[in-house]
């Protein structure tokens, strides 16, 4: 039986879980004063809006990137005076400076930080910027999830095993830890920054799990059989001592696994099964939605587990179940076919002589004795 016994700390070593350092303020490009409300505003995102480390230093980046973008547009550092006298057509050019870098969604994301922030300025007298009431978002096209079949989303799962025997994942304890990490992330609907944030004494026995997710808002989510094997199976394979404190999955020197690790995995598995560049691990979380869904689970449900505040943002799972279902219908409903038949038998018969009438055709021959 493994230790269960905490692996000495190496120095500089980040506790579990990993998270991600909020930006410094001597990162913002911005006066002394300026720089003081970015700090009173990090410390409320963190303290009031109980936004996550993601969330944060997200938001402190695209606001790194817009005092940037002003410093060089204005020829020095802004202030809070400075964003009072901003005009729209300064707004404008940071957008088109954007609009050569970034997609349109990392643009619409940016300016509602920039917004959010004035907001928080405004609510507390300390600065105001009314030409950004002017200013409209970049609109976005209409997405739905990307999820993978049911049969590609079993391939992907059982792929790592297969690969680890054959070169390109090597280690079969990892191709076990993978299958683990992705039974889970499809068996569970869990994002992918749940999943590692699992401790090891949260692995699951046969109860539901409780999951923290964004806004350290928990749910709790049951656990299938083949999630609890996949799991009991990496647990047996892995070479190192885990702390019941400690991360539940690690890498290949026993420290937590990172996201960007599995992403690679992912990267990995889908080019030897030759599938899209959507298939990642945020895809068997949509999997997970879509194909529930598509079993007539209630929408509500669904909701509650994968842990969405607002039911409109499950709703997007019903425009993959629409076009499922119009394409079944497509391939499948007599009717649906009957207008193609139609075009081709008229430009089979545009060329040919039309019939002679009814009552021009000679009478049927007696029929045979």
């Amino acid at each position: 039986m493994k230790s269960t016994s905490a692996p000495p700390q190496r120095a500089g070593q980040r506790p579990f879980p990993t998270l991600p350092e909020p930006v410094p303020l001597a990162r913002f490009s911005a006066a002394a004063d300026l720089r003081a409300a970015i700090g009173l505003w990090m410390a409320w995102l963190g303290g009031e809006r109980r936004a996550s480390a993601h969330t944060i230093a997200a938001y402190g980046r695209d606001l790194a990137a817009f005092l940037d973008f002003l410093t060089g547009h204005l020829g020095e550092m802004p202030g809070l005076a400075t964003l009072g006298q901003l005009l729209p057509s300064d707004f404008r050019a940071y957008l088109a400076y954007r609009a050569a870098r970034v997609e349109r969604a990392s643009i619409a994301r940016g300016l509602s930080v920039v917004r959010g922030f004035i907001r928080f300025l405004e609510r507390r007298g300390l600065a105001s910027s009314p030409a950004l009431a002017a200013l409209r978002a970049p609109k976005l096209p209409h997405s739905v999830p990307k999820a993978l079949t049911v049969a590609d989303a079993a391939e992907m799962i059982d792929a790592p095993i297969a690969l680890a025997a054959s070169g390109p994942l090597k280690s079969l304890w990892q191709a076990r830890r993978d299958v683990a990490v992705l039974t889970l992330l499809y068996g569970c609907g869990l994002r992918i920054s749940e999943a590692l944030g699992l401790k090891r004494s949260e692995a699951p026995q046969g109860e539901p799990l409780m999951i923290t997710g964004k806004g350290q808002k928990q749910r709790m989510v049951p656990v299938l059989p083949a999630v609890r094997e996949a799991i009991a199976d990496y647990l047996a394979a892995c070479p190192h001592a885990l702390a019941a404190d400690g991360p539940l999955f690690v890498g290949a020197r026993g420290g937590p696994l990172s996201p960007r690790l599995v992403q690679r995995r992912m990267e990995v598995l889908r080019g030897a099964l030759g599938l899209p560049e959507t298939a990642t691990p945020h895809a068997l979380r949509h999997s997970f939605a879509t194909h529930l869904l598509g079993a007539g689970g209630d929408l509500r449900a669904i909701q509650e587990l994968l842990g969405h505040a607002s039911l409109s943002t499950t709703q997007r799972y019903t425009s993959v179940e629409t076009e499922r279902l119009l394409a079944v219908y497509d391939a499948a409903h007599p009717r649906a076919h009957s207008r193609a038949h139609l075009d081709a038998t008229r430009r089979r018969t545009k060329n040919q002589p039309a019939e002679p009438p009814m009552n021009s055709l000679p009478p049927p021959s007696p029929p045979g004795r």
